[in-house]
């Protein structure tokens, strides 16, 4: 297993990533299909902290396949073979979702994440094996990964708030490795390779939020009630969703990954990215909801069902992709205060309607500012 080559020209994503994504995905529908039934229980608190809690583990998993898969994809027998049992670890974690969102019983959940990541120490120290001049960091991963996941499973163990304490404290750890590890040699990553990854996951997980919302719909469409109310619904969910691809994707030249700095606060910042886009979904099926009288909620906490991640995604992406870059001053101003106003959204009387207008007119706003900003320096 040689490290790959990261100025490799044309490196795309493979067959094999592209099926990872795809059952990785069948975890976020089942995250956010129960996020969307503790906020119509009107279990907002319980049910937003545990979706957070299950996000990390899917994110965590995917994050880390996507980055050992960029330095090292043989595509070999072993490496293949190694992959389907990271998925079969997924799958297993998808599985445990309702039991971890609905009575805090992580057991499933993290039989899955344990599986996927002793998976991926089998190939870490596969890499640390076949690559001498990156062994000790190849090394440093398969240990680090290790003592974590023993940590994951003791802390089945701990009551109550004691749980709270070690996740809180395991998730530090998890996120700490790659820095402690890179430093003893960074591995290959391929940065354009990375932030197609990245963006192919992000627009899957759009995919799952028109579909969430689409089944939501007829779901209410089937009673013959609330037609009107559903269809405008429908209209507005639809220009969310657009404006939210848009606005990921508006730039066709990724953000150039040209260090380990860079790489980390990119990928790191793509979990409240993929956690707000797969909770838009379980929003917008809340509003369906609350519009055919089907849940008890209060207007403003229906409302901030669907603001409050479309406001996180806005930011994000704000912080991201626009505040680095030279010559979109105008957008610096715009992105924070489209945020403010979404979040503003749940007090007036249509507030799915009133954030997709504004997320419209970011998007104007944006195409505009940007191409200004093409136009002078093409005269410069």
């Amino acid at each position: 297993m040689l490290a790959r080559d990261a100025a490799q020209p044309h490196r795309a994503s493979t067959p094999l990533e592209l099926f990872f994504d795809l059952c990785f995905v069948v975890a976020v529908s089942q995250a956010a299909g129960r996020l969307h039934h503790a906020l119509v229980e009107q279990h907002v608190g319980a049910g937003v902290l545990g979706y957070l809690m299950v996000f990390f583990a899917i994110w965590w998993a995917w994050v880390n396949f996507s980055a050992f898969a960029s330095a090292y994809d043989t595509d070999d027998g072993l490496y293949r073979v190694t992959t389907m049992v990271q998925i079969a670890g997924a799958l297993v974690l998808a599985s445990g979702v309702p039991a971890a969102l609905d009575s805090r019983d992580f057991t499933v959940i993290t039989a899955g994440y344990v599986i996927m990541r002793l998976a991926l120490v089998a190939q870490w120290l596969r890499a640390a094996r076949s690559d001498p001049p990156r062994r000790t960091c190849a090394q440093r991963f398969a240990v680090g990964i290790t003592l974590v996941q023993v940590g994951w499973v003791v802390r089945l163990l701990l009551p109550g708030a004691w749980g709270m304490v070690g996740f809180a404290v395991l998730v530090v750890a998890e996120v700490a490795i790659p820095v402690w590890a890179e430093r003893a040699g960074p591995t290959t990553w391929h940065p354009e390779h990375l932030a197609e990854r990245f963006g192919l996951f992000t627009l899957i997980v759009l995919g799952e939020v028109v579909l969430a919302a689409t089944t939501a719909i007829q779901e209410g469409l089937a009673e013959g009630e609330h037609v009107g109310a559903l269809l405008g619904l429908a209209a507005a969910g639809i220009v969310i969703v657009f404006s939210m691809w848009w606005l990921y994707f508006d730039d066709p030249t990724p953000r150039p990954l040209t260090s380990l700095g860079l790489t980390l606060t990119w990928a790191y910042g793509h979990y409240p990215i993929f956690a707000s886009v797969a909770a838009v979904g379980a929003g917008l099926e809340v509003a369906v909801a609350f519009d055919t009288r089907r849940t008890g909620l209060d207007p403003l906490t229906a409302g901030w069902a669907t603001a409050v991640p479309v406001a996180v995604f806005v930011l994000v992406v704000w912080l991201l992709e626009i505040r680095p870059r030279p010559g979109v001053a105008p957008l610096n101003l715009a992105y924070p205060l489209v945020a403010l106003a979404v979040l503003v959204s749940p007090w007036t009387h249509a507030p799915i309607h009133v954030t997709a207008v504004l997320l419209a007119a970011l998007v104007i706003t944006s195409t505009v500012v940007k191409g200004r900003s093409a136009r002078a320096a093409d005269l410069a």
